[in-house]
């Protein structure tokens, strides 16, 4: 998810895992189980329902992170209502979100380009629909005692950044972040391999081991390293404002509306109706999001991600590219794919092509 995201990224995934021990962790399988079976089977059958008022229901997978914001926007502002939708949502990992979507639990799945490519290479039968946001929201932060020590604030120079970064202790908890890391310091003449690279398991934990003093710093998408700042526990000191490589125009990435290629073909109402109501919602989130007397994108995003302070999740929102429209070009997957290639993360042979992808069902 270049990012550190349930089946996404940036853009980056929230990890949610625990240690479980002895039985209490044999029945959190068990349950986990038959929640994944009933997630399979609870809407197995294609063809779509309807709910007493006339509603079409359809089941959404999401990652839990920024990116989802947009779907969250057009159902709290009534979007799907006026599409004549109703829609239920359901949180998935990148492991997850493409056999749901084949299996039929789930109609529509926002997906990152990763997560798609991924499923390409193994022949899954998907086509993405449309874009709902572009570009990296990623933080670099650093220790509060490393900031001190090499006298780091939120405006050092990017330069300066990562000179001091130089024979630091990084943490990594994914190959994509390491790698969008790695991007960073070699554009301003820092190798990466003169980094000491602690491997940690979620993002969750390279934040503790910050605390820890285990390592020095760690990138990851917001809000997580923007919630340590604000926190007083670290500074951010690179961003995609900082860092061109990461932002939209350089990089391209972002998330895409994906469906079922077999699914489409039969529902291809539903998904003209799912799409212009996302597209309302990105259109809605790039004109009133940085309006100071309108509160309806942030209600919703406090919804969304509990616990987050309106200030971080304002900012955070800011390092997406909310499109004007769902609209995606060959340019833009040329730009996206040659990003993904750069992390190492484009498996190998793997292409798009307009059978991939297309704006057929934009309004």
């Amino acid at each position: 998810m270049p990012r550190d995201h349930a089946t996404s990224s940036p853009h980056t995934p929230v990890d949610r895992a625990a240690r479980v021990p002895g039985r209490t962790r044999a029945v959190a399988l068990a349950a986990a189980a038959t929640l994944g079976a009933a997630l399979l089977s609870a809407c197995g059958d294609s063809s779509a329902s309807t709910t007493s008022d006339g509603l079409t229901n359809v089941t959404v997978g999401t990652g839990g992170n920024i990116f989802d914001l947009p779907l969250r926007l057009a159902d709290a502002n009534g979007y799907f209502r006026q599409q004549g939708l109703k829609v239920k949502f359901v949180t998935l990992t990148a492991a997850t979100g493409p056999s749901a979507l084949q299996s039929g639990s789930v109609q529509f799945l926002n997906d990152s380009p990763t997560g798609f490519l991924s499923a390409l290479s193994k022949g899954l039968p998907e086509t993405a629909i449309a874009a709902d946001g572009s570009g990296n929201p990623l933080g670099l932060v650093v220790s509060k005692k490393f900031a001190q020590a090499h006298d780091l604030t939120a405006d050092s120079p990017a330069a300066t950044v990562a000179k001091a970064l130089a024979g630091s202790t990084g943490g990594a908890s994914s190959a994509n972040t390491k790698a969008e890391a790695g991007i960073f310091l070699k554009a301003y003449g820092v190798d990466p391999d003169k980094v000491k690279w602690v491997s940690l398991p979620s993002p969750a934990a390279d934040k503790a081991a910050l605390n820890s003093d285990q390592i020095d710093w760690f990138v990851t998408s917001e809000p997580i390293p923007l919630q340590i700042q604000d926190s007083g526990d670290g500074v951010v000191v690179a961003d995609p404002v900082k860092v061109p490589q990461w932002s939209a125009k350089e990089a391209g990435y972002g998330q895409f509306v994906v469906v079922s290629k077999s699914w489409v073909t039969k529902n291809s109402a539903t998904a003209k109706e799912f799409v212009a109501a996302v597209g309302k919602a990105t259109g809605y989130l790039k004109t009133h999001l940085t309006s100071s007397s309108d509160k309806t994108v942030l209600t919703v995003a406090q919804k969304a991600l509990p616990g987050v302070p309106a200030a971080v999740l304002r900012s955070s929102l800011q390092q997406v590219d909310w499109p004007a429209d769902g609209t995606m070009s060959a340019a833009d997957w040329k730009l996206t794919l040659a990003f993904i290639d750069s992390l190492g993360a484009l498996p190998k042979g793997t292409t798009v092509s307009s059978d991939d992808w297309t704006n057929t069902y934009l309004p």
